[in-house]
């Protein structure tokens, strides 16, 4: 029968614009599957005798497609015949074209019928190409408020592409939008047919005007908006053959434009409506796989013989058949690989799913040394393979095990290759230790991630580490890690556990973490939560590991000067502290500041724990400070200070690696909204605001011929705030360009915009994010520094003008009690916790999380999709800038000094497109050889 073709994994695409709740109509070129599966596989036959070759391809990427891509609505489009309405005014378009093979033609009807058994509409239209019905279904879904991708690279399909509208390459799997079409034909999507009405094409019989190519087309058509313009002012043309070419061949331009123009009002043979895209029925599948006698697809697709039901999933390759529950089989006993020959034999039972592990002797991937890996081909099938065990125990050799060289000269070619899908838990981690030369340099791909899978359906539902999520969805514990190496001064490094105990803990890793994917992955799609895996959160893992991998430039010298600077300042911080308080005392001691406050001082509001000491938190100095007290005020900033030289100017420092740079890890399933956070060190929480914080940041820079470039969404919360709820007033204020805080000001306040002060402007931006979070009335007044009653007047103020974003709290409020999640703006599931608990303060900070998560959520989202967009964007243009930062809603970036132009205009492009929200996303970017600069 011959074998399959693997093409690349999939970098699957985001609808083009908009929220995923809005309806995504996905047409299929059922012509471009058809041409592509027969010349890309040999001759096959069924046993009756029948060509099957296009049929087991077709069938082949559109199982693979069903399963990497979700739409809400899917249709596969074909030419119904040759002859269409163009060759009634044009008898000689597409005359030249030679009839198709023999052995193709009767393949049409099969596969036709193969597409009906997927369960996907199967359109045409005598007397119409299926380019014009590709077109006017994507206007009538775009009429809807829909979202259309298009999966075709025919490049007269690119006239169609606009935000609504989006082609997706079927062999690259890259997304064809605005700048792609431009790259292709010099113009913008709306132009694309003048281009090519001058230009004509051999292929189709267009003679479009003799002697004209796309980039001259492109050109004219620029200068003159379009073909009628160019065409009535040609005489005006300077170089005299160009200028005769056109008069005399005006007409056939014209022709040609109306050869080469889609027909957007075609009727449509079946409505929208009856495309809802569902899943297979695997009774139909499995007959009509069977009827073709193509058994690999069947086990492929879990269908027929091999299982009840297709699995909602992402391969290159066959998916292994495995029970009905991937939690039935036992969990052990399992190989240790220490030979050649039981490696390849393991191998051999590698089918198109892998899953992976690694063990190490560091938490630090770019440190850590590769110690062994794990593999798993079905559930309860896993091995260990120790690379570089020893033994402290000196009458204990170390045992014997596989050279690093010999295991990646077998392993290697599976880990790359393109049909072979690797299942890992947090990826990232094992990526970026592979890819390290000291453990082989290995670029892994394709992979799935079963914390991020889970992720994307349950954030802040549970911890998102292998062992819970084996307990809550396996009922399986799995063994600890302080169980093999024990704890404390006893611990020992993971080299140095013996092979059976190393074996049972790793390859039981493996194991769980393949069955994890076999149970969560379907779920996907149930949860409506694949989009959001597949077009972010899968497409984050190569990014950030770059991105960790890359690091930020730190100028050890100039941190050693801040951090002298700081230690100078806390001595004078102290001696002040020591005059207001009339003696010396330890200022970093909580008792005995609290004993000089309320007990000598006799400072009012002094609280004691149960240890019987005054409570001198933050919350405290800065009431005591509200009140004028001098004291609180110079500990506030002796303790600031103090946290800015122990945890950045001295934490830095130390995290300098050997290449100058710092590199910090971006965790990616931890926070309940979809944030990223960093840690080791952290570098998202560095104040911008006060000078201190600024002076760190100059201590980043960049690399010589380089600067920091950083790119930031502008009040992006607030932009979803105006998005989601019906506050009129300001989204008017963000499409004319307002300054959004003078302008609440003057509406909350009652002043006239132009009289408003930097006082009231900033009360009023309090406010506004104050909201955001769900602040309370006594929240509110400790921020302005006015007593909670006024706070709450300012409050109900706000909320008689805005009365659409009381309205959306409380919509969340109950959202969140009714279901246990609020949904993000791009739909997903944001789990509130607590929201349903007895105690009134739980709860009450569980509504205040309800009310925020959706705009965090929101904003998280929108950075990821455009950090999943830059590296495309810049290798697109030929930029080599690197994105090294994501600190919430703002992007770092290395810049060589020649491209800062050109790589800014990309960015705010990018980042601006992202998303289509009821209100403008704005980006500031700005550069400068340190990242305060760049501010």
């Amino acid at each position: 029968m011959g074998t399959e073709p693997s093409p690349a994994a999939a970098d699957v695409p985001e609808p083009p614009k908009g929220s995923s709740a809005a309806p995504h109509l996905i047409l299929i070129d059922g012509s471009g599957y058809i041409f592509r599966a027969f010349h890309a596989l040999p001759p096959m036959t069924r046993p009756d005798g029948v060509h099957v070759n296009a049929v087991f391809g077709f069938c082949s990427m559109l199982g693979r497609f069903l399963e990497q891509h979700a739409g809400t609505h899917i249709a596969v489009v074909f030419d119904s015949a040759r002859l269409t309405f163009r060759n009634e005014f044009y008898p000689a378009y597409k005359a030249h074209r030679p009839e198709p093979p023999e052995e193709l033609i009767p393949q049409f009807a099969l596969i036709r019928e193969a597409t009906a058994a997927f369960g996907v509409s199967c359109v045409e239209l005598p007397g119409f190409e299926a380019d014009d019905l590709i077109a006017a279904y994507a206007k009538a879904m775009e009429a809807q408020g829909g979202q259309v991708t298009i999966v075709s690279s025919d490049k007269d399909l690119m006239q169609l592409v606009r935000d609504a509208v989006q082609l997706l390459d079927p062999i690259k799997q890259k997304p064809i939008r605005a700048p792609e079409v431009f790259e292709k034909f010099g113009v913008t999507p709306d132009k694309v047919v003048e281009v090519q009405a001058l230009a004509g094409d051999a292929t189709d019989n267009v003679p479009g005007v003799p002697g004209i190519g796309i980039k001259t087309a492109a050109q004219l058509i620029t200068e003159y908006g379009d073909l009628e313009t160019l065409l009535a002012r040609a005489g005006e043309i300077k170089q005299p053959k160009r200028r005769e070419t056109l008069l005399e061949n005006a007409e056939k331009a014209r022709i040609s434009r109306r050869l080469v123009q889609l027909d957007a009002d075609a009727p449509l043979p079946e409505p929208i409506e009856a495309m809802v895209a569902k899943p297979p029925e695997p009774a139909r599948l499995g007959a009509f796989l069977r009827e073709q006698n193509f058994r690999s697809l069947m086990a492929r697709m879990g269908v027929g013989d091999a299982r009840a039901s297709i699995p909602s999933r992402v391969s290159s390759g066959p998916a292994p058949v495995v029970e009905a529950d991937p939690a039935a089989a036992p969990f052990g006993p399992y190989e240790t690989i220490t030979t050649e020959e039981a490696l390849r034999a393991f191998l051999a039972g590698v089918d198109g799913v892998l899953g992976l592990d690694t063990e190490t002797d560091s938490l630090d991937a770019l440190k850590a040394r590769l110690v062994g890996i794990s593999l798993a081909t079905a559930p309860g099938k896993a091995a260990y393979i120790p690379l570089r065990h020893g033994s402290n125990d000196i009458l204990n050799p170390a045992p014997v095990q596989l050279s690093l060289e010999a295991v990646l000269a077998l392993l290697g070619p599976v880990l790359t290759d393109p049909g072979t899908l690797k299942v890992l838990h947090n990826a990232k981690y094992d990526l970026e230790v592979l890819a390290q030369p000291a453990n082989g340099g290995i670029a892994v791909a394709p992979v799935d991630d079963t914390m991020l899978i889970s992720y994307a359906m349950d954030a802040g539902r549970w911890s998102q580490g292998m062992d819970p999520l084996s307990e809550q969805h396996l009922g399986h514990t799995p063994i600890t890690f302080d169980s093999v190496t024990g704890k404390g001064p006893k611990r020992i490094t993971f080299d140095l556990v013996p092979l059976d105990a190393a074996t049972a803990y790793a390859a039981e890793d493996a194991d769980v973490t393949l069955r994890l994917w076999l149970k969560l992955k379907p779920r996907l799609r149930e949860e409506k939560a694949l989009a959001l895996y597949e077009q972010v959160e899968r497409r984050m893992v190569g990014v950030l590991a770059a991105m960790e991998m890359d690091g930020i430039k730190v100028d050890g010298v100039e941190l050693r000067r801040i951090g002298d600077d700081f230690a100078g300042r806390l001595v004078t911080l102290e001696a002040e502290c020591h005059r207001i308080a009339g003696r010396a005392f330890n200022v970093a001691s909580p008792k005995q500041l609290g004993e000089i406050l309320f007990d000598e001082m006799g400072l009012k509001g002094g609280k004691k724990g149960k240890t019987g000491a005054y409570s001198t938190d933050a919350r405290v100095l800065e009431d005591l400070s509200a009140q004028g007290a001098e004291l609180p005020k110079v500990i506030l900033e002796h303790r600031q200070l103090a946290k800015l030289k122990s945890t950045y100017v001295e934490g830095l420092a130390s995290a300098i690696a050997a290449d100058g740079r710092v590199h910090t890890d971006f965790s990616m399933a931890v926070t309940s909204t979809g944030r990223l956070s960093s840690t080791e060190p952290n570098l998202q929480n560095i104040p911008i605001r006060t000078a201190e914080g600024r002076r760190i940041r100059d201590a980043f820079i960049a690399e010589p011929g380089h600067v920091l470039m950083s790119a930031d969404y502008s009040q992006i919360e607030l932009r979803l705030l105006a998005h989601l709820a019906e506050v009129p007033t300001l989204r008017d204020a963000f499409e004319k360009g307002q300054d959004i805080h003078a302008r609440t000001a003057s509406e909350v306040f009652g002043i006239p915009l132009e009289s408003v002060d930097k006082e009231s402007r900033r009360r009023a931006k309090t406010v506004n994010f104050g909201i955001i979070y769900g602040i309370s009335a006594f929240g509110l007044g400790a921020q302005l520094g006015v007593a909670p009653g006024e706070a709450r007047g300012i409050i109900d103020a706000y909320f008689r003008q805005y009365p659409g974003i009381r309205n959306e709290m409380e919509r969340l409020k109950e959202e969140a009690r009714l279901k246990g999640y609020v949904l993000s703006p791009f739909g997903r599931r944001l789990w509130i916790r607590d929201i349903a608990a007895k105690d009134p303060v739980l709860r009450a900070g569980a509504e205040r999380q309800a009310i925020n998560a959706p705009f965090q959520g929101g904003a998280a989202e929108i950075i990821k999709r455009a950090m999943v967009r830059v590296p495309q964007a810049l290798a697109a243009q030929g930029l080599q800038a690197r994105m090294l930062l994501q600190v919430h809603d703002e992007l770092v970036l290395e810049v060589p000094e020649a491209q800062v132009e050109a790589t800014a205009m990309l960015m705010k492009h990018v980042m601006e497109e992202v998303a289509a929200l009821r209100v403008p996303l704005v980006v500031e970017v700005g550069s400068g050889k340190n990242w305060a600069d760049a501010h």
